[in-house]
């Protein structure tokens, strides 16, 4: 057995995953788990992605289930299936669940959608939970799940806000990768470990552009028609009249193939015109060439 597999051994409820992990995800692993050990009850800000769902997972494993809430912001920039498909997530994983609603359409700031847009977002649904969780539930301390790669880039503005509200980011702290924490969500068994990531949908909305609910419906509604149709991804940027649709690279073929029905999908959302982008997903579209490489 490893150093780092005898570690996660000392932590009670994790057993023997040690075993089942190579280095360095082993170390990264023990390294999270101790982080987290300490800190009960705690709150998981979760919002059904693999970073989040990974990180409820191995808190539930290291402090047990009545130990660990998982904590859902709701509001107009949250999808509609994402939020039923957090709820399965969080019963899959044996975690409470508990929906607080955020109210970052009230701030001018995060309306005004600037580069910094999301850490209004993130600012929100830490003082919401706060506010009106900690308190009520008991909580010692609130982590999220950040990763390494995350971490590193130069649009996550809203990892500021989680430093000012001293929330937890043991993942990445732990130096631990989104490759490595898609293999640490596949020996835990989590039901998302495969999923593509869910940006809220004010990312489809150009910097400087207003964010506004009904923007968020129309986005919303014409990913979720994609969704119906079949594509396993999709980002449908807002551009007024114009949805411009980014789709994986390898569904772009099939997208020509049923353009009318694509057409129909996206016009039924309250776009004029349906534009199909041959460049594909493109994560950061919008904030990437706004923001300079971290140091």
């Amino acid at each position: 057995m490893t150093t780092a597999a005898a570690g996660i051994r000392d932590i009670g409820g994790i057993g023997d995953l040690g075993d089942l992990l190579a280095e360095p995800l082993a170390t990264a692993t023990a390294t999270a788990a101790h982080a987290l050990a300490g800190h009960a009850p705690l709150g998981v800000a979760f919002s059904g992605g693999v970073d989040s769902a990974t990180l409820l997972a191995l808190a539930v494993r290291t402090l047990g289930a009545d130990a660990v809430v998982a904590v859902l912001g709701v509001s107009s920039s949250l999808a509609t299936d994402e939020r039923t498909r957090a709820h399965e997530t969080a019963a899959s994983i044996g975690a409470r669940l508990v929906e607080v609603q955020t109210h970052e359409g009230s701030s001018a700031a995060y309306r005004a959608n600037g580069p910094d847009r999301c850490f209004h977002c993130k600012d929100e649904l830490f003082t919401r939970i706060s506010d009106d969780l900690v308190a009520e539930l008991g909580l010692a301390a609130v982590a999220y799940g950040e990763n390494a790669d995350d971490a590193r880039r130069p649009d996550r503005p809203g990892s500021r806000a989680a430093t000012q509200h001293r929330v937890l980011r043991p993942l990445a702290e732990a130096g631990m990768t989104k490759a490595m924490v898609r293999e640490l969500a596949r020996a835990l068994e989590v039901p998302v470990a495969d999923k593509p990531a869910a940006p809220c949908l004010a990312s489809r909305i150009p910097h400087f552009s207003e964010v506004t609910p009904e923007k968020l419906a129309q986005v919303d509604a014409a990913e979720t028609a994609l969704r119906r149709l079949g594509f396993t991804d999709s980002r449908v940027r807002h551009h007024g009249d114009v949805a411009r649709i980014e789709l994986p690279t390898a569904e772009l073929t099939t997208a020509v193939e049923r353009r009318e029905e694509v057409d129909a999908a996206v016009r039924a959302a309250g776009f004029r015109f349906a534009a199909l982008d041959l460049r594909g997903i493109q994560s950061g579209a919008f904030t990437l060439p706004l923001v300079s490489v971290r140091g």
